[in-house]
């Protein structure tokens, strides 16, 4: 069933682009939280107690000991003061602060609306997708903390990292197409089959190298090779795809993992300026073609900046400059998508 495009919707589409704001920001702190090391600071999940921090020296002593427990403290943190626990605690709190008040932003004014008789029939289903898709997303962030809190695992693996990571996009992604489906006029909409099935492809991309992007920050692979365009003085590195462990080196060998997301970037580099050239001739779409070739070279651009200024840690400023310009570049070409439809 079609959504109603009507002045009565306009309350419903400022709380999705709410939403979609939150849901970007809330990704940046995940950022944050990795290239800091802070995932594993906060030991224990308290969905509604746990929106305090230690209220006290005696509190603060008790949490830290509890850090101390696990393997990330004793092997790579042991020379933690409470004063640095305190650092990397602040931020995985505020990662899950923020998770909570975008639960709370959805919920209020859901109801609000319920009450109101301002959601029609058309709105419940992807309602509930967008509610189920919000709770996957805070259970698979818990579970991959859970995965290590013990003394084995120093780091939350990567390939946790990046299924976190791309269902927050997928929260994105939904939710952006939601707010867009009750905002864009039809007449706005350019039939385009071509450039449409062309955005399809690239989007497919998209998705694989932003998990390649996740790969890379799990693994800070950037600390790997810092060069550019070679990879340390290579074009094809040695050793990348050892004979029986194709699988292995595509996921956790990071001189792979780098050509890959190098490569992937080059090719929706030039995939978009097609996609660009291709959407000439639709006066309608002249914004976001225009939008979606900036924002590709603007991503290479800071990829490059990254690993240039990556000497012994990767430079959180560009790092996170970068992530944003990604998750960018999938909402300006999942606009492009919806406007191409027929």
């Amino acid at each position: 069933m079609e959504m109603q495009q009507n002045k009565g919707n306009r309350a419903i589409v400022i709380w999705l682009f709410t939403g979609v704001v939150m849901i970007i920001v809330q990704v940046l702190l995940g950022g944050i939280t990795r290239l800091t090391g802070s995932g594993l600071s906060i030991t224990e999940w308290k969905p509604i107690l746990g929106a305090l921090p230690p209220m006290n020296e005696a509190a603060w002593q008790e949490a830290f000991a509890k850090y101390q427990e696990i393997g990330q403290a004793k092997v790579i943190n042991s020379h933690f003061t409470l004063a640095d626990f305190k650092w990397i605690y602040f931020w995985e709190w505020l990662h899950r602060n923020w998770a909570r008040l975008i639960g709370i932003v959805f919920a209020v004014p859901f109801i609000y609306f319920i009450v109101k008789k301002k959601i029609d029939r058309s709105m419940i289903n992807p309602m509930i997708v967008l509610f189920l898709l919000g709770g996957l997303q805070g259970a698979i962030g818990w579970i991959m903390v859970q995965s290590g809190l013990n003394e084995e695992n120093l780091y939350v693996s990567h390939i946790r990292l990046a299924i976190h990571f791309i269902a927050a996009l997928g929260l994105l992604w939904y939710t952006l197409w939601f707010a867009l489906k009750l905002s864009v006029p039809p007449q706005h909409i350019t039939p385009a089959p071509g450039a449409r099935r062309l955005s399809a492809w690239i989007l497919g991309l998209l998705v694989i190298q932003l998990i390649y992007g996740a790969f890379m920050a799990g693994l800070h692979t950037a600390l790997a090779a810092n060069t550019w365009p070679d990879i340390n003085g290579m074009w094809w590195p040695e050793g990348m795809f050892p004979a029986g462990k194709f699988w292995d080196a595509i996921t956790h060998n990071k001189i792979t993992i780098h050509f890959i997301h190098r490569g992937l970037a080059y090719v929706l580099t030039l995939l978009i300026a097609i996609w660009f050239l291709k959407t000439a001739r639709f006066p309608r779409l002249a914004g976001v073609r225009m939008l979606a070739l900036l924002t590709v070279l603007l991503q290479v651009f800071l990829g490059v900046l990254v690993l240039l200024n990556t000497r012994t840690s990767i430079p959180l400023g560009f790092a996170l400059a970068h992530q944003f310009t990604g998750m960018a570049l999938l909402m300006v070409m999942v606009w492009g998508r919806f406007l191409t439809r027929a």
